[in-house]
């Protein structure tokens, strides 16, 4: 008796000298993302949070080892969406939020918002700019204090002063006052560096600018270059000094143009992409990230009397409808393409309604995952350790009812998640 008790104390003094348990995962489909076959009746092995070996066939587990069951599934790796906005959800009331929410409300719809997004299989997201709260709950679910996704964020965009993300725009001469790098808003190269060091210092870790006008800000123009070419340099180069990539929003062609000159790593939105800002995309290596899903969200509600402020309404109008087909020709013309949806503009937890598009403009089913698993792990500059089930990865995959290779809406029956070893769906 007295043995057994030394042993039990040295085991929990000394855990780290047991064998981690294992999980057993019997895939009915896998794709892996490694190539673009599916392969039928296969295991994958995870230990911690790591993936660490994918077998041919269901795999008999040893004694102590988990196994889950997902014979009649589809599995894939975890899917990544590169434009969100986890802070904020579209409504009938988000241009009042943003002066009755204070920070601590924000946090908790983030972080329901961060949950729903985990729920529908998205495992890492990129959010592209919120008030800072984004910093803190990037900072919570890597705690485990919150659940949700991996977040790689901008913190704050930059704009300049009037532009899309200027978040004083629409709001009185009193409440507006003069923001300056400290809050995202910058004129000029020096006021550019000190804005991506200020990201920086507050805990970003990518840069996003506002490089023309948008649709959801309380400003006329919705296209026109908002940056001139001295800015974009000083901004890319920073960035890229601090070890940051880099993202402009972009409606219109000359802001995409002196964006993609200077060396901006990704294109969000670009919805007046022409056959020139394609081409040099294309030497350039520039990654584009389509966001049909807000596009068409904005198009469809600036329809219903009041959901939008007039001057918004207009805009979106305007612009909406256009992504889709931008989509299918940047895709023909064989521009780099990474799965983004810019949900906070369309539900969060509907991401996968962006694959539905994409295979309506063309891409090919087995792409548009690729675009969502592979490219965007590239983009983030983690594909080393996302993006591909295979040995050393972590531990990201997902489960889908039904074959999307045959029917694309099957991304949306998302039943199992797991994200770094831990399970926090299966249906």
């Amino acid at each position: 008796m007295k043995a057994k008790l030394i042993l039990s104390g040295l085991c929990l003094l000394f855990g780290a000298w047991l064998p981690a348990q294992q999980t057993y995962l019997h895939c009915g489909k896998l794709i892996t993302c490694t190539d673009q076959t599916v392969k039928e009746a296969m295991t994958i092995i995870v230990e911690s949070d790591k993936i660490v070996e994918v077998r041919k066939g269901y795999a008999t587990a040893p004694a102590g080892a988990k196994v889950i069951d997902l014979r009649n599934r589809t599995v894939m790796p975890g899917l990544m969406d590169m434009h969100v906005h986890i802070e904020s959800e579209s409504s009938r009331s988000s241009y009042m939020e943003r002066t009755s929410l204070n920070e601590a409300d924000r946090a908790f719809k983030a972080a329901q918002y961060a949950n729903r997004t985990l729920m529908a299989g998205f495992t890492t997201v990129r959010d592209l700019g919120g008030t800072g709260v984004n910093v803190s709950l990037r900072n919570a679910i890597n705690q485990g204090i919150a659940t949700g996704p991996r977040i790689i964020t901008c913190e704050k965009s930059i704009a300049t002063t009037g532009g899309h993300a200027d978040p004083t725009n629409g709001l009185n001469r009193e409440l507006m006052g003069d923001p300056g790098p400290d809050e995202g808003v910058v004129n000029g190269p020096d006021e550019a560096r000190k804005a991506v060091r200020q990201r920086y210092k507050n805990g970003a870790d990518c840069i996003k600018i506002t490089a023309t006008g948008g649709v959801l800000s309380v400003a006329k123009d919705g296209q026109g270059p908002q940056f001139v070419d001295e800015e974009l340099d000083a901004i890319i180069q920073t960035a890229k000094d601090y070890g940051m990539h880099t993202a402009a929003h972009a409606h219109g062609t000359e802001g995409m143009l002196r964006a993609v000159k200077a060396g901006i790593t990704s294109i969000e939105h670009g919805t007046m992409m022409t056959p020139e800002v394609m081409e040099l995309m294309k030497q350039k290596g520039t990654y584009y990230v389509p966001t049909i899903s807000a596009g068409k969200f904005v198009a469809e509600k600036a329809k219903e009397e009041g959901y939008f402020p007039k001057i918004i309404a207009l805009k979106a109008l305007a612009v909406g409808p256009q992504i889709q087909a931008t989509f299918a020709a940047a895709y023909k013309a064989g521009v780099k393409i990474a799965f983004g949806t810019d949900s906070g503009v369309s539900p969060h937890g509907s991401n996968g309604k962006e694959f539905v598009y994409m295979v309506e403009a063309g891409m090919p089913a087995i792409e548009a995952i690729f675009a969502a698993t592979v490219t965007t792990s590239r983009l983030i500059g983690m594909n080393d350790q996302l993006g591909t089930i295979e040995a050393g990865k972590f531990a990201d995959i997902v489960a889908i009812e039904g074959d999307p290779l045959a029917r694309i809406e099957a991304m949306l029956n998302v039943r199992f998640v797991m994200k770094n070893g831990v399970v926090y769906k299966n249906e």
